[in-house]
């Protein structure tokens, strides 16, 4: 019984242990993060040319990019309206994606269609952050 007892006392003293905590920046990384994932993105074969990819190829470079527009929105503020129109542009863009069947096949020309507004309203969400990390951008 004392050892049942016992042992119970030693685990219940390790479950509330949580182990360590994660060191680090905490908060945003700010717009130059975002910077570094637009890059990335508009080097895609379905940004470079999206008229001659089939669309269901498109689906993982689509998915990628489902999360820039709500950033995009944040960083622009009030202070931005222009990035802040290029990210619903984009927005609309993965939505008619989406919508559109594309990651499965769907209509060749809508989806085409889709994949070109995203590139566009890609490349001006591109230029307005740029602008912001530019100006967020530590002196050196």
């Amino acid at each position: 019984m004392f050892g049942a007892l016992a042992a119970l006392i030693l685990l219940s003293g390790c479950s509330t242990e949580a182990g360590p905590t994660a060191k680090g920046p905490s908060g945003d990384p700010g717009p130059g993060a975002l910077m570094v994932k637009l890059d990335a993105l508009t080097v895609d074969v379905c940004f470079r040319t999206p008229e001659e990819i089939p669309s269901p190829d498109c689906q993982k470079y689509v998915t990628q990019l489902a999360s820039v527009p709500g950033t995009a929105k944040k960083f622009a503020g009030t202070e931005h309206p222009g990035l802040a129109e290029a990210a619903t542009e984009l927005g609309k863009g993965v939505q008619s994606y989406r919508e559109g069947g594309c990651d499965s096949g769907g209509d060749e020309k809508a989806c085409s269609g889709a994949l070109g507004d995203i590139s566009s309203a890609l490349d001006k969400v591109k230029s307005g952050v740029a602008e912001l990390a530019e100006a967020s951008a530590p002196a050196s």
